[in-house]
Formats: structure tokens, C-alpha cells, sequence
């Protein structure tokens, strides 16, 4: 029997769930009211109310993190290409400057830019083109001229830009002289083939990009030096050629980038800062 009235809460005072419940036990009397006891809030609580869990903080910052690394190393890459660049820029304004050397048989790519002065008469029977050129954005082409230099050997010389009326050597015919003639210009290396450049076409004369060994190689001459030679503006009898039409200046714009880049990275820490503040402010 006292198992039983245990079992019921009957004579017994007990506390569950901060709640004090007293019943007594003599006379069969009813049961007193429950008395409900609050417990007091954990301390720890309300020092975290106002924080964002650390869970929904976690791949934002990781997403965060990334992008600012990933935008101050390519800024700093393009410092680094800005520091390139600039020293190519004023080795290229330095071997322009420089006084003319004797033509060479070898060049490095050093010599590139540099100033030459060669004397010989030109075979313009044997002229390339070098289509899809344009001056003063008039559309035309250079005429690629093999120089037969005195001292013997062959080179080629970019006597400059004609108008694609004047292909035809017969339209220019004051600018064919076949007397020896003194050419003053720059050492180039030819170029390379882009993604957007068809195929040259050495059956129809059409060349898209300077290829010096196959130019060579087409003019049917064997004793060809293996580099260009672009001619300076000095004027053609008749006025065709034009020539200078070598471009001496590089784009420089890895400032602007490197720029671009730490202003994305510092985008995202403000973001994501304004972020962070907004969840603290919702759960505050």
C-alpha cells in the first residue's frame, strides 16, 4: 500500500522539472495546488543571443577567404607583369635611340627594334604582300622587297604600306627603282600566327603574318638572313611605299588591372562585413 501511494505522489513531496508539488496523505484529503518554481536562465545564453551560430558563418568566410586571395594574388601577378612590361617598353625606346649597326648575319632577340643600315638593290620582281594592313585606316598592304646587298646575301625589307589599288607594281612604277639604294631601318623577328589569322598563301602571294623563313623560302633565294628589315619613313620616289610602319608602342594597362583586382577583393571584405553586421542585428 505505501508502494502504492509512492507510486501515486500521495504523502510524498517531490521536485521534477522545477516544479514542488505537495500532496497530503492523512484523511484522503485532496491534493494542494502544484507550486511552479522558475529556473533561472543559463548565463551562457545570453552572452551568445546576439552572435550568429558558427555554422552559418562558416562558408561564407570560406567563400570570402578564397576571393580575397584569389584577387590579391592575381593583382600582384599583374604587378609583376607591369614591372615586365615597363622593362620592355624602355628597352625598345633604348635600341631605337641607338645609332645604326652594320646589317649581321645572326640576330638575337635583343637585337630586335634595333637600328640597321644596309646598302644593296632590290629584286621587284620578287616582292611578297602582306595583306589585310591598313594605314590612317585606309585599307592595304606592305610590300616585302628581297634586298641584294652588296656585300652579298639577301635581305628582306618591309619598304612599307601601299593601298590596295596600288597592288599591282605597275600602279607605283615610280617607286621601282632599280638602282642601289641605302635602307635605314629596324631589326624585326617576324611573328607568330594568331588564332584569328588565316593561313598564309604563298601560291597567291598572300601572306597574313610574316613567316621570315618561308618568305624566304618563296623569293627562291638561298643566302637569305633569317630576320626582317622594316623600313623608315624616308620617302619613296612617287610616294608608295609609305614607310615607318613598324609600331614601337606596347599597351600597358597591367596598373589598371592589378587595380581592378584589389578593389574586387576589398568589395567582398565589405560585403562581407555588412553581412556579419545584419545577422548580428537580426538575432539581436
Amino acid at each position: 500500500m505505501s508502494a502504492l501511494k509512492v507510486l501515486l505522489g500521495i504523502g510524498t513531496s517531490s521536485t521534477w522539472c522545477g516544479c514542488s508539488c505537495s500532496c497530503r496523505s492523512t484523511g484522503g484529503g485532496p491534493a494542494t495546488a502544484p507550486v511552479i518554481e522558475t529556473l533561472p536562465a543559463d548565463a551562457s545564453l545570453s552572452k551568445t543571443a546576439g552572435m550568429p551560430s558558427r555554422r552559418s558563418l562558416f562558408w561564407p568566410s570560406v567563400i570570402t577567404l578564397v576571393g580575397v586571395v584569389l584577387t590579391v594574388v592575381l593583382g600582384t601577378w599583374q604587378v609583376q607583369r607591369l614591372t615586365w612590361k615597363q622593362g620592355l617598353i624602355e628597352a625598345r625606346a633604348r635600341a631605337v635611340a641607338a645609332p645604326p649597326i652594320p646589317v649581321p648575319e645572326r640576330v638575337t632577340p635583343e637585337q630586335e627594334f634595333v637600328r640597321t643600315a644596309v646598302r644593296g638593290t632590290f629584286d621587284h620582281a620578287r616582292e611578297l604582300h602582306l595583306t589585310g594592313r591598313a594605314y590612317r585606316d585606309r585599307p592595304g598592304l606592305h610590300i616585302i622587297t628581297p634586298l641584294i646587298l652588296e656585300g652579298g646575301g639577301v635581305v628582306l625589307v618591309n619598304r612599307g604600306w601601299v593601298p590596295n589599288a596600288a597592288r599591282d607594281p605597275g600602279q607605283r612604277a615610280a617607286g621601282q627603282s632599280a638602282e642601289p639604294v641605302t635602307v635605314t631601318g629596324l631589326i624585326r623577328l617576324g611573328s607568330q600566327r594568331t588564332w584569328m589569322q588565316p593561313e598564309n598563301e604563298p601560291a597567291r602571294n598572300n601572306w597574313f603574318y610574316v613567316d621570315v623563313a618561308a618568305m624566304a623560302l618563296a623569293t627562291g633565294y638561298g643566302d637569305v638572313r633569317p630576320f626582317l628589315i622594316d623600313a623608315d619613313a624616308t620617302p619613296n620616289p612617287g610616294g608608295l611605299p609609305i614607310g615607318g610602319q613598324t609600331r614601337l608602342d606596347l599597351p600597358n594597362n597591367h596598373l589598371q588591372y592589378a587595380l581592378t583586382w584589389y578593389s574586387f577583393g576589398l568589395t567582398l571584405v565589405v560585403i562581407y562585413g555588412i553581412w556579419v553586421r545584419r545577422r548580428l542585428r537580426e538575432q539581436g
